[in-house]
């Protein structure tokens, strides 16, 4: 049975009905996998990507033998494919097939509890914690642990880890910190791999077994990041890959490869040294003491001529004297090192690591000190060096898609009309693109753009690559308006104009609440909100006010409610029906000036010839902007209008490009237009079910 069949049995064991696209898509993937190429592919909300790249991937497994990886980006949408569409897929399917397929979810190691750690095979690292806690055996009475937030969190998730059959954070309900996690779980550095006594109870073991024997596996965009960095073996051997949200692939693959150093992690390291291996860590410790001096003395931001003297000799400081804590923690000839001396060891390695790769010559890294307070996260408490690749698309290229198929969804995969974006950021060459009618392949990436990312360098593959967009089944152009406020004033340095203001509030007096407002600045979102509560009377719910999760429900249950916020909204909030009719934009969402990663690239693109604007900060904002615009229709029958109230997106010369990334809606700078459309959507009265 082919492809397209095989997915309407998919579809009709799911009670859903025929989409061209989700058939079209469906039949290009199947095509890619056995052509061994790659292919990119554009399906709008409402297609059903889902389905249409499990059914080819389920039916390819089964009958080339060749193990599929699946990776989300969102623990929403991993939850929804490893729990509901690849089960209900395998069972749909599995009639047409010689064998029924095999699925299994993949996670890092982190993500799963300890057993060993547990029973007591590994101290704590927080000695507070411990101390809070007192012994395990009726811990939750104990006072001091009572009144300890932490100590209340880490009773909560022992509690769980001895009744749970997965191991799996995400079964933790309601969660707990990461503090709290971290003292019944491992990174797999510190785990004791074979020598642990309770190796066959072993949660991440068992998945891992599971994931080599399956035939679709399921992971996300952070395992890629491992793999791409070189740990190709924390992923099952596999054929295929698919990429779902691949959008957001090559930041989050930035992210994971990222490292961090600080006093407060060098000084960490020296104390579990001391605690677990009984080294003296005097060295340690003192240039831990030197990195603080001269953290304090660098200003923050990125380190354009490389690392500042007096900070590389601090780290090299930090670098010898990991060395030979190494050496003070080697196990005697014989002795088997207990939980306490590995993960001790692990942590001493990481930062020796972490050193050596700071003072590379010359260095393939963009490196900045940043005072960010992050709470809750350890080494937040000062000044830090990081250090981020310039360039992942040899990563990905290298690490995710030589030698195998590859298929990447999203979306919003096509920037300015292209996918030449996209594919140049994951390392396929245009020169590589494939177009023929069969694919509606776009070229033409933004203006001035490298064609083979920020390094300018030559990224030839080998492996030909596709673009295919297949639509939406929505009528964006009857069912959305897209406003541009073209009479406001350029956005400037304040949060908000009296003239934006008061621009939101005719925008949502008219739409009768029902409005998600996204902003370029928490600071912004905050003075909307405020203004918006003295102005209207409406409920206004700001980001902060609560966690994120049940804000996004009260927006929903609530159609005159508004919900305004920042980054967190911009992508994958899902709020269908009368409960969002208006879709607030402040400003075009470009990348803030002084971000140390993106400033670097742009220097690069123009240094190989290219227009870094348009090839970086502007591809970040068009796929904001799309993304953010695709909060608005999220079933067939939704109606409203995405209002922007920066004028440059019809008055500027990159303005075109942004627009293109968009749906599209029907275009008006008409303000009259679209207050009176979102009046006759408040007046229309709700559709009763039958």
């Amino acid at each position: 049975m082919d492809p397209a069949e095989l997915l309407d049995e998919a579809v009709h064991a799911l009670g859903g009905v025929r989409r061209e696209g989700q058939r079209r898509m469906a039949t290009a993937v199947a095509a890619a996998f056995e052509a061994g190429e790659h292919l990119l592919v554009q399906a709008g909300t409402g297609t059903g990507k889902s389905l249409a790249y499990l059914v080819p991937a389920v039916r390819h497994a089964v009958l080339a033998d060749e193990r599929v990886v699946v990776s989300t980006a969102t623990l929403a949408l991993q939850r929804q494919v490893i729990t509901r569409d690849l089960p209900l897929v395998a069972a749909a399917v599995a009639p047409h097939l010689p064998r029924a397929p095999q699925i299994a979810l993949l996670k890092g190691w982190h993500n799963y509890v300890c057993r060993h750690k547990l029973e007591g095979g590994y101290p704590a690292d927080e000695p507070a914690a411990l101390f809070d806690l007192g012994d395990v055996p009726g811990a939750a009475d104990h006072p001091q642990a009572q009144a300890s937030e932490l100590g209340r969190q880490v009773v909560a998730a022992r509690e769980w880890a001895q009744e749970t059959t997965t191991g799996d954070r995400d079964d933790l309900v309601p969660g707990v910190s990461d503090r709290a996690w971290r003292q019944v779980s491992l990174t797999a550095m510190e785990c004791l791999g074979q020598r642990c006594p309770l190796i066959d109870e072993c949660f991440p073991e068992a998945a891992r077994r599971r994931a080599h024997e399956a035939d679709v596996v399921v992971t996300n965009h952070a395992m890629l990041g491992i793999a791409a960095a070189g740990s190709a073996g924390v992923l099952p051997e596999h054929d295929v890959l698919v990429v779902d949200e691949a959008h957001e692939l090559a930041d989050r693959i930035t992210t994971q490869a990222t490292a961090e150093m600080s006093p407060a992690v060098v000084l960490h390291a020296a104390g579990l040294a001391r605690r677990f291996g009984g080294a003296d860590v005097e060295a340690l410790e003192g240039a831990g003491q030197a990195l603080a001096v001269e953290l304090g003395a660098v200003p923050e931001g990125r380190f354009a001529g490389g690392l500042p003297a007096g900070l590389g000799t601090a780290i090299a400081t930090v670098r010898d004297a990991a060395r030979a804590t190494l050496t003070a923690l080697r196990p005697a000839s014989g002795q088997v090192p207990d939980g306490g001396l590995t993960m001790a060891t692990s942590t001493v390695t990481v930062l020796h690591e972490v050193a050596e790769r700071m003072l590379a010559e010359p260095s393939p890294d963009v490196m900045w000190c940043s005072r960010d307070e992050r709470p809750g996260q350890r080494g937040s408490g000062g000044p830090r060096v990081l250090a981020a690749p310039l360039d992942v698309a040899g990563l990905v290229r290298g690490g995710l898609l030589a030698g195998r198929s590859a298929v990447l969804t999203s979306a919003t995969l096509t920037l300015g009309g292209s996918f030449t974006p996209l594919a140049i950021a994951v390392g396929l060459s245009a020169r590589d693109e494939v177009r023929e009618p069969g694919c509606d392949s776009r070229g033409a990436g933004p203006p001035g753009a490298a064609e083979d990312g920020p390094d300018g360098g030559a990224s030839p593959t080998g492996q030909p690559w596709r673009g295919l967009d297949v639509g939406s089944p929505f009528d964006h152009g009857r069912a959305g308006i897209l406003y541009v406020a073209r009479h406001l004033p350029p956005p400037g340095r304040e949060p908000a104009t009296e003239a934006q203001l008061d621009e939101i509030t005719a925008l949502v007096e008219a739409a009768g609440g029902a409005t998600l407002g996204l902003f370029s600045s928490r600071r912004a979102a905050e003075t909307a909100a405020v203004a918006m509560r003295e102005r209207l009377d409406v409920p206004v719910l700001c980001q902060g006010d609560d966690q994120l999760p049940t804000l996004v429900a009260r927006f929903a249950e609530d159609e005159s409610t508004c919900l305004f916020g920042t980054l967190s909204l911009w992508q994958g909030v899902d709020v269908p029906g009368r409960a969002c009719r208006l879709v607030l934009i402040d400003r075009i969402p470009f990348p803030r000036p002084d971000d140390p990663v993106r400033a670097a690239r742009t220097e690069a693109v123009e240094a190989a010839g290219g227009n870094g604007f348009m090839a970086v900060s502007a591809t970040h904002a068009a796929l904001m902007l799309a993304q953010g615009a695709g909060r608005l229709l999220r079933t067939d029958a939704d109606r409203g209008v995405v209002a922007v109230l920066d004028p440059r997106l019809v008055t500027a010369r990159y303005g075109e490009f942004l627009a293109r990334s968009l749906p599209p809606f029907w275009r008006t700078t008409d303000g009259g237009v679209a207050r009176a459309a979102l009046s006759r959507l408040a007046a229309r009265p709700p559709e009763v079910a039958p």
